[in-house]
């Protein structure tokens, strides 16, 4: 039987014969408005309209087609200044699982009262220490043919909208076969995604409805409206063990991007595309970052809508910059005195941590990886060191490649690496996002914690929000990163574009190593000036930042760049966009205490003249700039000291390709 509300829904709907709003207070309270509309004999819509507590985002939830293939859609809309636009017109909705299909026919059976979520949290390192959060959700319980349940949960942040399946029953093990989540994206709308790929290294593709191309894409996903007044970032969070990461596609139809699950082929055919879950359940949160590219850029709601930490003490996670071997010299960690040449500079630059990348099992030339460890703690500085993640679901043979595998295997090396003084452990080459490989994922960070072991994620997924769930996460790779100066010419030429693309897209959802900041040459040569590498220690948020030269890259750099080298934070209080577009320039400021730091660049072949507006200060406060600049010449500075405040603002001038870095002291600090 159909619930009451909706018999006196259809009560109603059968007394009507125009179109019409019905507003049914009593019976559903909040945001719910029935939208009634007569057509074919067996169609109807029904809306369900939910607003951000700031108005300006909204959700609504709508039905169309016959009641017995009745199929769920929402629609997602921003209210800008004076200004309301439709942005995404269908999110279509559904669960196939082995035993019930959640697609189509499904009844509406009610909505919980909206409920006002507020949260505050802090976190030891990202974009911004200080978290908070607002959102309306709502419930609703929908029943298919079978009388199978199935619960959808809807979410308005003020700087998005997010969405996950639930379904509330007890007991019962079922493989879904299908998600049918996708996203219909006028096809005016700019975009700008990266062809799918195990690894997520590929470089961004900028289209419009000219030039869209159809296949498989890794989150996350940026757009931009035809008027230009909204930005939308697609991505996932809170994926945990119950499920496995997915993709988009737009193979079947441009304009729309469905989810799909992993290929079966991904980590060399090992596990199942299709996840098993048992019920009770809930799906990842489907995530849409709106506003503006400020809205976007300052957003946490990945981690968010993420559980909260499962690790008490924090006290031992320091983020911290890096120094990095592998990009100068790709087997220098089986060189002992190249080690401790790194270690030097990592002592030299202040920073805590140094990094024995793959072959340290191989190291001679005076020393193995227990006296490297030993030199290292000697300096003041804390070793991390390199795993292949191991198993028949990676090609690669590097070794060590079983010491990460299993819990035992875990555990018993976490002991042994915390004798030797190691603070953390890279691990390499997980090559897929199937459901097996998540619990690994996850196993892994469990195990870490017990050890207080930092961890770093290379040839990985991107961040989902586990950071915040455990916060001794550090950073991902999920980037094509300086280490592609390796591999042949072409980031030589895509980097500058590439690298303004990368903090409205791939940086937002979570801490991402490019391991930056290259000022000679690796393999293949970079055209970036110096001044834009400089800012890429900015610009990029990573808590551990891998400075990626070579030691006499930093040594031979005047002491104004050695200096902010030494000082330029890992983790943030605060982050401001304060101009850019994709592709084109980004200026980023980032707040550590009362000290501000502004990195830009210039991703153009043409000279540009920057001016930064400094509103963003404290009113009533002066402080101290220290500009460093584009010279001449790519690889020389120009620097520039001057007082200002909330009503100064700073000319600067970008080479082609180039950058900047200031700081911002205020002056009764200094």
């Amino acid at each position: 039987m159909r619930s009451s509300a909706w018999n006196q829904f259809r009560r109603i709907r059968l007394e009507r014969k125009n179109v019409c709003w019905i507003s049914l207070p009593a019976l559903l309270s909040g945001f719910l408005v029935f939208s009634l509309s007569l057509g074919f004999q067996h169609s109807f819509a029904q809306k369900l309209t939910i607003q951000s507590p700031n108005k300006k985002l909204t959700v609504s939830l709508d039905a169309e087609g016959p009641e017995d293939q009745l199929t769920w859609f929402l629609r997602a809309s921003f209210h800008g200044t004076g200004k309301s636009t439709e942005v995404i017109p269908e999110i279509a909705l559904g669960l196939k699982r082995s035993d019930q299909d959640f697609s189509k026919g499904l009844r509406f059976l009610k909505k919980s009262n909206e409920r006002l979520i507020t949260e505050k949290y802090s976190a030891p390192h990202g974009k911004s220490s200080s978290r908070s959060n607002a959102a309306n959700e709502v419930t609703i319980a929908f029943e298919n043919a079978v009388k199978g349940k199935m619960n959808l949960i809807i979410r308005a942040y003020n700087d998005g909208i997010t969405f996950r399946y639930q379904f509330p029953g007890k007991g019962g093990t079922y493989v879904v076969e299908d998600e049918l989540t996708s996203y219909t994206v006028p096809k005016e709308t700019r975009r700008w995604m990266q062809k799918w790929n195990p690894a997520n290294e590929g470089i961004y593709t900028a289209m419009s409805d000219s030039t869209i191309q159809l296949r498989e894409w890794c989150y996350p996903a940026l757009f931009q409206t035809k008027d230009a007044s909204c930005w939308y970032l697609l991505h996932e969070a809170d994926l945990d063990r119950t499920y496995c990461g997915t993709k988009l596609s737009n193979k079947a139809e441009g304009n729309k991007y469905k989810l799909t699950f992993p290929d079966q082929g991904d980590g060399r055919g090992q596990g199942a595309s299709k996840p098993v879950i048992s019920l009770p359940w809930k799906s990842p949160w489907r995530v849409i970052i709106m506003g503006s590219l400020q809205d976007i850029v300052a957003s946490t709601l990945v981690d968010d809508v993420s559980p909260p930490s499962l690790v008490k003490n924090t006290e031992w996670i320091k983020p911290g910059n890096v120094s990095w071997n592998y990009w100068s010299s790709n087997h220098g960690t089986k060189d002992y005195k190249i080690v401790t040449d790194f270690a030097d500079l990592a002592a030299e630059m202040t920073w805590p941590y140094t990094l024995l990348d793959w072959e340290w099992d191989a190291m001679s030339n005076g020393g193995n990886v227990e006296d490297a460890a030993k030199y290292i703690l000697s300096k003041g500085v804390k070793p991390l060191i390199w795993y292949n993640s191991g198993g028949d679901h990676t090609w690669v043979p590097s070794t060590p490649k079983d010491r990460m595998l299993t819990h035992e295997n875990r555990v018993a090396e976490f002991t042994k690496l915390r004798k030797m003084g190691f603070a953390g452990v890279k691990i390499d080459f997980f090559e897929s996002e199937k459901q097996d490989m998540i619990k690994y994922y996850l196993d892994i960070l469990d195990d870490a914690a017990k050890f207080e072991m930092l961890v770093y994620f290379h040839g990985c997924l991107v961040p989902r929000g586990w950071a915040r769930t455990y916060p001794h996460l550090m950073t991902y790779e999920g980037v094509r990163g300086a280490e592609w100066y390796n591999n042949g010419p072409e980031l030589t030429y895509t980097a500058p574009e590439h690298n303004t693309i990368l903090p409205f897209t791939r940086n937002v959802v979570g801490a991402m190593d490019y391991t930056p900041v290259t000022f000679t040459n690796s393999q293949f040569p970079h055209i970036t000036s110096y001044g834009h590498e400089l800012a890429l220690s900015v610009l990029f948020e990573s808590a551990l930042q891998h400075m990626a030269d070579r030691p006499e890259g930093y040594r031979q750099l005047p002491d104004f760049a050695k200096s902010f080298l030494k000082t330029v934070p890992a983790a943030w209080d605060e982050t401001k966009l304060l101009g850019g577009f994709p592709g084109k320039d980004v200026i980023i400021a980032r707040r550590k205490g009362d000290v501000w730091y502004i990195g830009g660049i210039n991703g153009e072949i043409k000279e540009k003249k920057q001016t930064v507006a400094l509103d963003f200060l404290q009113g009533g406060t002066k402080y101290s700039l220290g500009l460093i600049a584009d010279g001449k010449h790519d690889k020389e500075f120009t620097t520039r000291s001057a007082e200002v405040d909330s009503s100064s603002s700073v000319d600067v001038r970008l080479l082609r390709r180039g950058g900047f870095v200031a700081t911002l002291t205020p002056i009764n600090n200094i």
